[in-house]
């Protein structure tokens, strides 16, 4: 009868080897007991299995001396710990609420780092609940580590201060040369499908206005004024009619051979084959020029421009544009518009980023990034990558090295 059920929780460690799991739930199997929860890990070569279960009250003193006996003949050590119904029943009914998930992504993986984030963790009142590495394993030649590190934490609980965790996160961040995101564990973490990205200094390590603007001469000028709008001292819109004039005269041809030598972003290429490889849309939304865009495009299989379009006449730049300017709000716009063409919920889009014109789509994004940004936008996106390259987004995403690397 249900009452005479037993709820026990066994606990298996030791040396991991192929069979041990299929023995000991072989078991179970045996005496038709009901598997409740389970979970298995495995480091540098040592198991760790817990299984929740239950069974006929009649039937767990058997279980567990047999378990107990093929526990020793593999050369496992098992715990047992019997479950009340009342504390079962207060732990399903925790289930599904209130989960995040928090990523750490670095040059290199370091107590300091753990022990910070677990103590955030801890001092809002939440429990750690599963540990991952995302990167691959680490080998103990330096020469020969990948210099990216990536640790994904799930958690459960509700937040004290929700705003003042994540300042301690920010403020931990820079102390100990770290990123951390800070995520909801939610449908749509787990389903996002289109990724929109600024160009100039995102996916490219430069702004295209100031090469044009050095081959016109008027490099100094025109770099003075994009600093200064991408760190939201003047307004977009403005600084782009000022840089634009400036470059009256310029011949055309000056564009394709910028093109032919854009400085591509650390870790662009592997970030752009995953997000193909697994069914991603993606766009441009830029303050730069199509012209740049479209060449992106065509390198990486791109499905969406958006950028300005410079006016020509005989050959050589007047110093007009054409259209309307990408600015903020049209990139905000932009992202809902292609996300409802694409039949994407808002919630399943990523948006990257490093100016403030980038924050309206940051905003509005399901995962919006600040990359390698400046100081005003990174402390107003929710998340942001200042230390690895542009495939750290991957990890944002939940990627593992080992299937990524299957996948290639």
């Amino acid at each position: 009868m249900q009452e005479n059920n037993e709820i026990i929780f066994i606990n298996v460690s030791g040396y991991d080897r192929p069979g041990v799991t299929a023995a000991l739930t072989g078991i179970l199997a045996n005496k038709n007991a009901v598997i409740l929860d389970i979970g298995q890990a495995g480091i540098h070569n040592n198991l760790s299995l817990g299984i929740l279960f239950q069974s006929a009250g009649r039937d767990s003193g058997d279980i567990m001396k047999d378990l107990l006996f093929k526990s020793y003949e593999l050369g496992v050590t098992i715990r047992f710990d019997p479950i009340s119904t009342e504390d079962y029943t207060r732990w399903v009914n925790m289930q599904g609420k209130n989960r995040y998930i928090i990523t750490i992504l670095g040059r290199k993986l370091t107590a300091k780092q753990i022990a910070g984030i677990s103590r955030i963790v801890a001092s809002q009142g939440m429990n750690i609940d599963d540990i991952r590495r995302l990167t691959g394993r680490i080998p103990l030649d330096e020469m020969e580590r990948t210099p990216k590190a990536s640790v994904e934490f799930s958690v459960r609980g509700t937040p004290r201060d929700k705003k003042q965790m994540q300042l301690a996160f920010l403020e931990l961040s820079s102390e100990l040369e770290m990123d951390i995101s800070f995520q909801e564990d939610s449908m749509y973490r787990r389903m996002r499908r289109l990724i929109c990205f600024d160009m100039d200094s995102t996916l490219i390590k430069t702004e295209v206005i100031d090469e044009l603007a050095e081959r016109a001469g008027v490099g100094k000028q025109v770099k003075a004024i994009t600093e200064s709008a991408m760190r939201g001292e003047i307004d977009f819109a403005e600084s782009f009619k000022e840089r634009v004039a400036l470059l009256k005269g310029l011949d055309v041809s000056v564009m394709q051979e910028i093109a032919e030598h854009l400085p591509i972003t650390e870790g662009a290429d592997r970030l752009m084959q995953v997000l193909k490889r697994v069914g991603f849309k993606i766009a441009i939304l830029s303050g730069g020029f199509t012209y740049f865009g479209n060449y992106l495009k065509q390198k990486y299989s791109i499905d969406y421009v958006y950028a300005n379009e410079l006016e020509i006449e005989d050959g050589k730049l007047t110093g007009r544009y054409t259209g309307d300017i990408v600015d903020g709000k049209r990139k905000a716009e932009l992202l809902r518009l292609i996300s409802q063409v694409e039949n994407v919920d808002i919630r399943q889009t990523v948006a990257v980023g490093d100016g403030a014109n980038d924050l309206p789509m940051l905003s509005i994004a399901g995962l919006g990034i600040a990359f390698h940004a400046k100081p005003k936008v990174r402390e107003t996106a929710k998340q942001s990558i200042s230390t690895i390259g542009l495939d750290g987004v991957l990890y944002f995403l939940g990627y593992k090295d080992s299937y990524m690397n299957e996948q290639a």
